[in-house]
């Protein structure tokens, strides 16, 4: 995934929707190379299925999947970059609603219901793969903002922002608006704060609207 980072200050130039960034394809590879990344992701859905993310080593990974320890690293470097490579197949089709899907969450209704829909699915989307993205959060805490999935996220949270409010920073703004979505954080309120995601959904709008 990409680690390019979004501007940093000042009010966004976000672009087009047609030309929002996507989440890095997989570059193209051998058949045995293909086959290889499958068994090594297949082993470890398996090991999260029976035993939890907090399960998943690369040595354990290599042992389920019947590929060389080696072959694992070079492969994906470590535990967090093999666990959101799990992700990528949910996140592609995740941006394929709210990029180009049908309304609310896609085009054809207003910035401010595009917005709702959208963190309402951001909700949704963190609540179902919880575990493994706290997992992948937990082995390394800044990967997420130097992933394409959070890039693309940012920039049309952006994009929908500067509709909303025309000449505000809204680089800064989305940046702000998502960093409760941090997979810590939405755990903390989910689980331990036992919150639901009905009541979650309600919080983030009426925080939305507490000065409008």
């Amino acid at each position: 995934m990409s680690t390019e980072n979004p501007r940093a200050g000042g009010a966004a130039a976000v672009p087009p929707a047609g030309l929002l960034p996507t989440v890095d394809a997989p570059a193209p590879e051998r058949a045995d190379a293909a086959r290889n990344r499958r068994k090594i992701l297949d082993a470890t859905a398996r090991i999260i299925a029976e035993d939890g993310p907090e399960a998943v080593t690369m040595n354990q990974v290599a042992h389920a999947s019947g590929i060389g320890v080696g072959t694992v690293y070079r492969r994906f470097g470590d535990v967090s970059q093999l666990l959101w490579a799990l992700l990528d197949d949910r996140e592609r089709r995740f941006q394929e609603a709210f990029m180009t899907g049908p309304p609310p969450l896609g085009p054809g209704v207003p910035a401010g219901e595009r917005l709702d829909a959208f963190l309402d699915a951001l909700v949704d989307r963190i609540g179902e793969q919880r575990s493994i993205l706290l997992a992948a959060h937990s082995a390394s805490p800044r990967a997420r903002y130097h992933s394409g999935a959070y890039r693309v996220m940012h920039t049309h949270a952006a994009l929908l922002i500067g509709q909303l409010r025309p000449g505000s920073d809204s680089t800064l703004l989305a940046h702000l608006l998502l960093a409760p979505f941090s997979p810590d954080v939405m755990h903390h309120l989910a689980v331990e704060q036992e919150l639901s995601a009905v009541r979650l959904k309600a919080g983030v709008r009426h925080l939305l609207r507490l000065r409008t």
